[in-house]
């Protein structure tokens, strides 16, 4: 079986590997037998391994870290003819679910309604595979990672599904399906906007959803589709459903980007602000619930602009709830203390499946 370049067993043997080369670095460095240019030689090579295994360690930790490549194809340039927008994959129809250690199903495919191919993880509760249940169709919540990140994040620094079925146990929150999808294929971030070359809000809104559908038995859009988003995820997730209503009926932003756009990431500002979620709020129909949650320690997600987005949304059809925390910075710590009320808000939003226990 092939390790996923994002995954943790992956990280975990080139760490074992750079301790390994260094205990043997020093073991042997003494003890090799020969004439002078040959212990030399040999110890020269102790030390490029030692360099060698370190080096792909710290690479391996910033590419998870900051999405730089999804998959092994992604790093080694296997887009069969494609540009650099449309990373080639197996179509969505065609593409290979392989499960792996926290029974997360991954799989990396090409969207045809943007163009685009990236990481997908999919996780389904126990109530899934029960027989009881064997034609009720699941819910869907869509985690959001933050950028720098990946679809691995959530695992790795957000104990995900981990946390998640400790809710569950718990009778917390409903069962769902998690999707997982890379937010800025081929590592451009755009707000999950639609931009030039970019239809990254088609990816998560159209080519995730079908993909989704077609492999598991999810329920009927929109009202039992949902996201849940951290840091630049959360600010997709209060937007999309105000874009897409008829695919997304709720969504929970914790510690969201500033909610008026980053010029970042859309340096257009007529772009930028039709992707706001506090330009959409004040301009939008859509009949969407919203959940909103911050620290008032947290720089990178002002409490103001949460304010400004209620105030925007207190003449339209959004059903909000905010949040606000007097501790807590922008980080996995602060997050993992928001799940509770975060997955019992999309229990209560988010209709179908098995109730919870």
């Amino acid at each position: 079986m092939t390790l996923s370049l994002t995954g943790t067993a992956f990280f975990a043997l080139l760490v074992a590997l750079t301790v390994l080369s260094v205990l043997a670095t020093l073991l042997f460095w003494a003890r090799i037998p020969g004439p002078g240019p040959v212990r030399w030689a040999a110890r020269v090579l102790l030390i490029a391994l030692c360099q060698l295994t370190a080096i792909c360690t710290v690479a391996t930790w910033i590419n998870t870290s900051y999405g730089l490549y999804a998959s092994w194809d992604d790093l080694l340039g296997r887009t069969d003819g494609a540009g650099p927008v449309a990373m080639q994959g197996p179509p969505a129809e065609r593409a290979q679910f392989a499960e792996d250690d926290h029974g997360m199903r991954e799989t990396y495919f090409h969207g045809t309604r943007s163009a685009l191919s990236g990481q997908v993880l999919v996780w389904t509760p126990p109530e899934y595979d029960d027989p009881r249940y064997r034609r009720a169709t699941f819910p869907v919540v869509m985690l959001l990672h933050g950028v720098p990140g990946t679809p691995q994040s959530w695992i790795d620094q957000g104990r995900m599904p981990r946390s998640y079925r400790t809710l569950l146990a718990a009778g917390r929150t409903r069962p769902f399906i998690l999707a997982v999808p890379v937010i800025n294929p081929g590592g451009r971030d755009t707000d999950c906007s639609d931009a030039a070359g970019r239809k990254v809000a088609t990816w998560l809104a159209r080519d995730v959803p079908e993909l989704v559908r077609h492999h598991f038995r999810t329920a009927p859009q929109p009202r039992s589709w949902g996201l849940l988003g951290i840091s630049t995820g959360g600010f997709c997730a209060a937007k999309l459903p105000l874009q897409f209503p008829r695919v997304f009926a709720a969504g929970a932003a914790l510690d969201p980007d500033p909610l008026n756009g980053d010029g970042g990431a859309l340096a257009d500002p007529a772009l930028r602000e039709r992707n706001s979620p506090t330009w959409l709020v004040g301009h939008t129909k859509a009949d969407v619930a919203l959940f909103l949650a911050t620290s008032r320690q947290d720089r990178d997600s002002p409490p103001a602009y949460i304010e400004e987005f209620q105030r925007e949304a207190a003449s339209s059809r959004v059903r909000l709830k905010t949040m606000l925390l007097d501790k807590g910075g922008h980080n996995y710590r602060t997050w993992s203390a928001l799940y509770p009320e975060a997955f019992a808000w999309l229990a209560q939003q988010l209709p179908g499946g098995p109730p919870a226990r």
